[in-house]
């Protein structure tokens, strides 16, 4: 009989499993000398003993070990124990956000960064920005040192040789501008008055990518100080907030998230409730969409939906009102429902 998937033929003997013919079969494939003094063997033999060999042979090469050189310390740091990890207490500052932060390292190499629950702003918290922020510390392409322009590019120097290069371009009677972004530093703040004291014509530009300009010069003609405020979200009953997200990018998102997250706690000790949040944006944000209700407007709709509020706490406290451009039935229906008490 023929077998149809293997395309041989099968006898009885086969079949029935025959123990004199299978012993048989297994002498006659195995390998053995011909007439000629030779090695003979069948396919399946062949293909084994080639798998095996191509095999072992494309580990070897390409599995290679590294070899790993361990230099023992001649005079090992007290600090420093391989193996066991070491935490530093810093800060996180990138224009105004900021963050106290523990920084684990091993062997002086920081490999995680946690905030630090004795910050008295942040209580522990952090963000996305601070989490990557130890990433940075090991960019292939950062500048590893001053940069000096030569004749065709920029090429590295000393810090010595960058000082005396400075020096001769800048008598003390030189006009100086110190271009920066926004500095919460004190060590920073002194080291420029200290610079000042030398140079009396410095001035310091301060330019931030994510500028604040808008909210210092509104301040300014509403309260007469030129101030970035600080709000406490633990301690407001309804929230409301255009276009300003401040869980995500807005201000301090770390500080306000945590008073955020504090407000939103029912206590039944103390009968504290839980704060009510209004989003009104045009797009989706973080703030947004941990909102109770919110509210999307277009983006040429902002100033129709804050005339819209203030005129609904003008009619409560008997102000005067201002004339609103036309808002969307949806987003009045919607703002109608914000308590003003």
């Amino acid at each position: 009989m023929k077998d149809k998937n293997a395309g041989i033929w099968i006898g009885n003997r086969d079949l029935n499993q025959d123990e004199a013919y299978i012993h048989q079969a297994d002498e006659q494939s195995r390998i053995r000398p011909d007439e000629t003094g030779g090695l003979q063997s069948n396919r399946r033999d062949f293909l084994r003993i080639m798998g095996f060999s191509v095999g072992t042979a494309a580990l070897a090469a390409s599995c290679k070990t590294p070899v790993r050189r361990a230099l023992p310390y001649l005079t090992k740091p007290d600090s420093l124990v391989p193996g066991i990890a070491n935490y530093y207490a810093s800060s996180y500052v990138d224009g105004g956000d900021y963050c106290g932060i523990l920084v684990k390292t091993r062997e002086g190499r920081p490999i995680k960064i946690e905030g630090n629950s004795l910050c008295p702003l942040t209580g522990g918290g952090t963000s996305a920005r601070v989490q990557a922020l130890v990433l940075s510390l090991y960019d292939t392409h950062r500048i590893q040192g001053p940069m000096v322009r030569g004749e065709n590019n920029w090429e590295s120097s000393s810090w010595e040789n960058l000082d005396e290069r400075v020096a001769l371009r800048m008598p003390a009677t030189s006009r100086v501008r110190i271009l920066s972004n926004t500095i919460l530093s004190p060590t920073t703040k002194k080291a420029i008055s200290d610079f000042k004291v030398k140079f009396p014509n410095t001035e310091v530009v301060s330019y931030d990518p994510i500028s604040s300009a808008a909210i210092l010069m509104a301040n300014e003609a509403s309260f007469g100080r030129k101030i970035i405020p600080s709000y406490h979200f633990d301690q407001a009953r309804t929230i409301v907030s255009i276009n300003a997200d401040f869980l995500g990018t807005w201000i301090s998102p770390i500080e306000f998230s945590r008073q955020y997250a504090k407000g939103r706690k029912i206590s039944e000790v103390s009968g504290a409730k839980m704060s009510r949040h209004f989003q009104v944006e045009s797009y989706m944000s973080l703030s947004g969409s941990n909102a109770d209700h919110r509210i999307q407007i277009r983006p040429s709709e902002q100033g129709a939906a804050i005339a819209f509020l203030y005129n609904a706490i003008a009619v409560k406290t008997g102000a005067a009102s201002v004339v609103s451009p036309p808002l969307a039935e949806k987003a009045a229906s919607a703002l109608s429902k914000v308590p003003i008490s």
